[in-house]
């Protein structure tokens, strides 16, 4: 079955405090988004890569390729003005059948166990999302005060590459724009559809906080090789 992942990466860096959008800045020994999409890379190199980012970044990301000798094989494209637009522009220049992770491009730690538990769940049941128990007590803030009767174990954490069958998740961007639409998941269950979920991996943080980097350090020591 033929594997796209599309990356987004719309990034400005604003919580980061950096003066270059987050998935610019170096982890280790090259730019957040290169670890990102060696991740796949080297999971499968027939897998197909779209990268989503704003037009202004074009010539940036053009620098940085050359800068570090990257020669990873991508097609860029242009992202909107939201995470649901970045995401149908790059899914208009996917062609035929297959299945797509849709990962976000600051996400350079997603294990190829929880990829290819994404994949095979994918071709299974057309979509899946890996997610993490909640392991810390959860409080809910309410108008006279706060409580923590919350059931955790019916929680998860979210995580990305959220994966489909092409022409499925197709589909479900062809509709309107919703503020409910939270994630790629989000808007693939507006059509009624139940999406299947397995295990992530912890390593698998979203950096975009200064003290993300160094914990993202340690762990990109631990997994390479994997």
């Amino acid at each position: 079955m033929k594997k796209f992942v599309l990356i987004v990466a719309g990034g400005s860096g604003l919580r980061m405090g950096a003066e270059v959008p987050k998935q610019f800045l170096v982890l280790d020994d090259k730019p957040i988004l290169m670890h990102t999409i060696e991740r796949f890379i080297t999971y499968d190199d027939t897998i197909e890569i779209v990268l989503v980012l704003p037009k202004l970044q074009f010539d940036y990301w053009q620098n940085l390729c050359e800068e570090y000798c990257f020669d990873i094989k991508h097609r860029v494209v242009v992202g909107g003005e939201s995470r649901f637009q970045s995401v149908r522009n790059g899914l208009d220049v996917i062609d035929g059948e297959g299945i797509v992770f849709i990962h976000d491009g600051v996400r350079p730690l997603v294990s190829h166990d929880t990829i290819l538990r994404c994949e095979q769940a994918a071709e299974r049941s057309g979509s899946v999302l890996p997610v993490m128990p909640v392991v810390e007590t959860l409080r809910r803030i309410e108008k006279d005060g706060s409580s923590t009767h919350i059931d955790r174990s019916t929680y998860r954490l979210v995580q990305t590459p959220q994966t489909f069958r092409i022409s499925l998740i197709k589909k479900a961007f062809k509709q309107e724009e919703s503020p409910l639409f939270t994630d790629d998941a989000s808007v693939f269950e507006s059509l009624g559809i139940e999406i299947e979920t397995v295990e992530g991996n912890a390593e698998n943080i979203k950096i975009t906080q200064p003290s993300d980097l160094p914990i993202g350090e340690t762990l990109m020591r631990m997994i390479k090789g994997d």
